[in-house]
């Protein structure tokens, strides 16, 4: 007999179909079988979200888990747990590993250990060059075939534009996005924060936002040329969103997306607490106009997706000199209420829309078909508690590894329930993991 779980009394939000409305879903095993008001199963497990949102399941489409090669910092069961508890779903996971992901072994190694850790849905993205090295292409159809969902550099621009027009002109026949980090590694070498008034204070060796831009402008370039599609990840100036929004009223096949961090942070937090090396990021917090584009951005719709870009480092690789520690903050599980804080109680996204750039439009650019609630759909469903209050603490976080700026911040607005298949896989109130069962 196939399980059933009836969500009763939620707001169901659905973008794709203009839904939020007071209403039930019923899931029969992994597939949703109805969404109206007031139904009644006598057979089904009520899961009562009464003053909940009730979401299709958010979708991170930008994930650092480390497995393998690093697995004493992340492994697809630490990270899918993180995941979980954040409310994603679904998660993309980048190739920067030991060894890189750039073979048909690597897309298959990620989709193996899924299965074995039964949580979130993990799907991989491949390298774009061997050893994301940027001198030869990987064999880009056998990842294709196994499973990539996109293919991406990770964090480093492929600076022959020859090459990245080759590679273009050969995914547009899988359509399937090219992930660019946009930075100019010329430009860029060696620097630690944004180059700004606040980098010369502090001495750093700056990151100037032509770094950025440069790239974003030649990618465009190319993008239109091959009509292949390109997806720009965390975007961070104004001349970079600025660039895009024009490119796209000429239809342009590109999207791009951004981080919680990038508009919930700036250089000035930097400067207020020099010493915190979590502050660092890459790419690196930009100034407050730089910030305020962010968010305009993400209200016109220029900026089509949020994803965390966790990447999880141990203290005693974070706690070193600014300049010599690594890149990145785990993310996962403090995303959706710096959400809430930054955009949503300012006005500048609904929530709506804050589903839509959260798990609708990563399925679209992604290829997933999820991130709808409907009728025959995948029964993925985060609900979130708009009102719950957490104060962050290390032991907040599920991760191995726990290099977070927002420790000792009261936050509010948190997934409570992550249903991944029709299965509830982690519930909040019981800080419990379910591992998922076969039907």
């Amino acid at each position: 007999m196939s399980r059933k779980l009836l969500i009763k009394n939620g707001i169901v939000i659905c973008p794709s179909q203009k839904i939020m409305d007071k209403l039930d879903i019923l899931i029969d095993g992994s597939i949703i079988q109805k969404i109206q008001k007031d139904i009644t199963d006598h057979e089904a497990q009520i899961l009562d979200a009464s003053g909940k949102y009730v979401c299709p399941g958010l979708i991170d489409m930008h994930t650092n888990l480390k497995e393998p090669g690093r697995e004493d910092i992340g492994t697809i069961k630490s990270g899918s747990e993180s995941a979980a508890s954040g409310g994603f779903t679904s998660i993309a996971c980048m190739p920067n590993t030991n060894p890189v992901i750039d073979d048909l072994m690597g897309i298959e190694y990620i989709l193996s250990r899924t299965r074995s850790v039964g949580l979130v849905n993990i799907f991989p993205i491949g390298a774009v060059t061997k050893g994301n090295q940027g001198k030869e292409l990987t064999n880009i159809s056998s990842m294709v075939e196994a499973g990539a969902v996109a293919l991406t550099d990770v964090n480093k621009s492929i600076m022959d534009s020859s090459l990245m027009r080759s590679a273009l002109e050969y995914v547009k026949m899988f359509n399937i996005p090219i992930i660019s980090h946009c930075e100019d590694s010329n430009l860029s070498e060696d620097g630690c924060i944004n180059e700004s008034r606040v980098s010369t204070i502090l001495g750093f060796k700056g990151i100037p936002s032509i770094a950025e831009e440069l790239m974003v402008s030649r990618d465009i370039i190319l993008s239109r040329f091959t009509q292949s599609r390109i997806h720009f990840a965390h975007i961070t100036t104004r001349s970079s969103v600025e660039m895009i929004r024009i490119s796209k009223k000429d239809n342009i096949p590109i999207t791009c997306g951004t981080t919680p961090h990038h508009f919930s942070l700036s250089e000035e937090d930097i400067l207020k607490s020099p010493y915190d090396t979590n502050l660092k990021i890459q790419p690196p917090l930009r100034s407050q106009d730089d910030l305020s584009a962010i968010k305009e951005g993400l209200q016109d719709g220029t900026i089509d997706t949020i994803a965390t870009d966790h990447d999880p480092w141990l203290d005693n690789e974070k706690d070193i000199e600014f300049i010599n520690a690594p890149f990145g903050i785990v993310s996962f599980e403090t995303a959706i209420p710096l959400i809430f804080e930054n955009l949503v109680t300012t006005k500048y996204l609904s929530i709506q829309d804050v589903i839509e750039k959260i798990s609708l439009n990563p399925s679209k650019i992604l290829n997933l078909h999820r991130g709808i609630l409907k009728n025959g759909f995948v029964a993925d469903i985060t609900i979130i508690d708009p009102e719950l209050e957490i104060n962050i603490t290390k032991d907040f976080f599920h991760s191995i590894c726990k290099n977070s700026p927002f420790i000792g911040r009261k936050l509010k607005g948190f997934a409570v329930y992550t249903i991944v298949n029709g299965q509830i896989i982690y519930d909040r109130y019981k800080d419990l993991f379910c591992i998922q069962q076969n039907n």
